[in-house]
């Protein structure tokens, strides 16, 4: 058994930020990681930061607005000024930490255009910002001498009189498996992307924090609200950063024409990424695609642009399409990206749960409500993990552990015991795979109520087949087969919370569209879906938008 003050699930960009504040703070964290923390999905992320700064002329007032009206007015007002005010604290700060941003001909922190937001306000080293930062903030994470509970896998969080006191963990390389105690346990353990396939996400994007969270008792807030992005490789889904539309690339379709002057006049491809997504996949329903996709057009950059910005998506295009965005169009289609709901938490942080916090995309803070603005997932993390991380601090400070043993971990003993016995059934893959086609079918950029109620019907016949799927490895080293078939139960959880959510919600809103709702209705759905686990499954209820000095209005770009 190890105990710890404050344990951080995930090493992405909002759990070490998490670990640093509450280590700056003066008390013992460790981090606990199912991969090496520079191998987290952070590491994924191409396009930038959002920030604005004063001395560009820009307001957080103003990137506040933007965010608001990108949510569909569905984002909680009170905490998007938090985010957008300590915005530029965040992105400083890193930079003090050792990111080498990109700088403009002056010298300066340069910035690039991103969807949905009125000014060039995304700070960005090349398009693999993401790296640089996990990088950065791991050094940090070393230099303070934060323990790093490195490829152990998280199987349950224990409670105790109604607190959450740490958790059951898995160390992969031996197979045996641990009670870690904490006077708090702060989730940032990514987003769910391979719920769906494809996905951009990698193959660890299995949502286990939230259903962590959601088995405890913690509600999910928002999760029908699934984002697309509009720039996927046709072959094999692989993210085209939006960074190459910041920098001016143009969406054409198979007659070569720029369609996006049809669906949002003004933004025409810096539209926010739902009406982008929904723009390129009605030109490709209506026949102006070719074999399933459109086209992104980067030849008109130059190579200067696109090697010094743009080098690392290029790369993809020409491993992976074979195709050189120097000289020809790049086949992309919308493809699942982003999951905007997550574990209903304050602006702290702080779930419903004692002793348990969330942040980063497990978590939801209700910054990006219907549709989250490109660069401000960063952001998200940067800032919520901080904050959570000095909260976490001050309420750790002179409490004592619960009084846990290491029996606390014997349920999952057996469980797991009781998994690698059966023989000769059905294993994970043919279940996780039609899991996430069922999801791409019917929960993807048009939804309609048939779709979504078979998408609900087949899930529960997947988790029936779930319960009695067999691990063909027995071994107790590395045993992936074991960590699959786990992270599948995590995985039909969110699926089911997506799924439950959107044929609640009876509008269009967002990245949630419906063909037969298609108008957004202020009246009865300004408010936000909580799905709390009960005995028969998610039980509904609803929360009013936090809305403070931004009127909803139409959304046009």
């Amino acid at each position: 058994m190890f105990d710890h003050d404050i344990l951080v699930i995930g090493a992405g960009l909002a759990g070490m930020r998490a670990a640093l504040a509450a280590r700056e703070n003066g008390v013992d964290v460790a981090v606990l990681s199912k991969v090496h923390p520079v191998r987290s999905h952070s590491n994924a992320a191409q396009g930038g930061i959002n920030a604005a700064l004063t001395e560009r002329g820009d307001t957080w007032e103003d990137h506040g607005f933007d965010t608001v009206k990108g949510s569909d007015y569905l984002g909680d007002q009170d905490a998007i000024e938090v985010m957008c005010r300590e915005a530029g604290r965040e992105v400083i700060a890193t930079e003090h930490m050792g990111v080498i941003y990109s700088r403009d001909e002056e010298g300066k922190l340069g910035t690039r255009a991103f969807g949905g937001q009125r000014q060039a306000r995304t700070f960005y080293v090349g398009d693999f910002t993401g790296q640089a930062l996990l990088h950065v903030l791991y050094e940090q994470v070393m230099r303070l001498d934060v323990r790093v509970y490195e490829e152990w896998f998280v199987l349950s969080l224990i409670m105790e009189d109604g607190e959450c006191c740490g958790a059951v963990a898995m160390e992969m390389r031996s197979g045996e498996i641990h009670v870690i105690r904490a006077k708090a346990v702060i989730i940032a353990a990514g987003g769910l992307g391979r719920v769906f396939e494809p996905s951009t996400n990698a193959l660890i994007c299995t949502g286990d924090g939230m259903s962590l969270a959601y088995r405890v008792g913690a509600p999910l807030m928002d999760m029908e609200m699934v984002q697309y992005h509009p720039t996927t490789l046709k072959s094999n889904g692989a993210l085209m950063s939006e960074a190459a539309r910041g920098e001016g690339a143009y969406l054409i379709n198979a007659d070569g024409e720029r369609f996006m002057e049809r669906y949002a006049p003004n933004m025409m491809e810096l539209a926010s990424r739902d009406v982008v997504s929904r723009s390129e996949q009605t030109e490709i329903n209506e026949g102006r695609g070719k074999d399933g996709c459109v086209f992104l057009d980067c030849r008109h950059l130059g190579e200067k642009k696109i090697s010094e910005s743009l080098s690392q998506i290029r790369e993809l295009g020409k491993d992976f399409a074979n195709v050189d965005m120097l000289y020809e169009p790049v086949p992309i289609r919308p493809g699942m990206h982003y999951q905007m709901g997550g574990i209903k938490t304050n602006v702290d942080g702080e779930t419903i749960v004692p002793g348990l916090y969330a942040a980063g995309e497990t978590a939801c803070v209700s910054v990006h409500g219907g549709n989250r603005l490109g660069a401000n997932s960063l952001l998200d993390t940067l800032v919520f993990g901080r904050r959570s991380g000095e909260h976490a601090a001050g309420l750790v400070k002179g409490k004592s552990h619960k009084a846990i043993n290491d029996s606390a971990a014997n349920g999952d003993r057996e469980h797991i015991q009781e998994m690698l016995n059966r023989d000769d059934a059905e294993g994970f893959g043919q279940v996780r795979l039609e899991m996430g086609q069922v999801m791409n079918q019917h929960l993807a950029v048009f939804r309609e109520q048939a779709g979504m109620e078979e998408a609900k019907s087949k899930l529960v016949g997947l988790r029936e087949r779930y319960a009695s799927v067999s691990v063909t490895d027995k071994g107790k080293t590395f045993n992936t087969n074991l960590i699959f078939t786990l992270e599948l139960g995590f995985m039909l959880d969110c699926a089911e919370a997506i799924a439950v959510g959107a044929t609640e919600r009876r509008e269009s809103r967002g990245a949630h569209f419906r063909t037969d709702m298609q108008d957004r209705n202020d009246e009865n759905w300004l408010k936000h879906i909580l799905l709390t686990r009960g005995t028969e499954g998610p039980e509904i209820s609803h929360l009013p938008v936090v809305i403070t000095q931004w009127t909803p209005e139409a959304r046009k770009y």
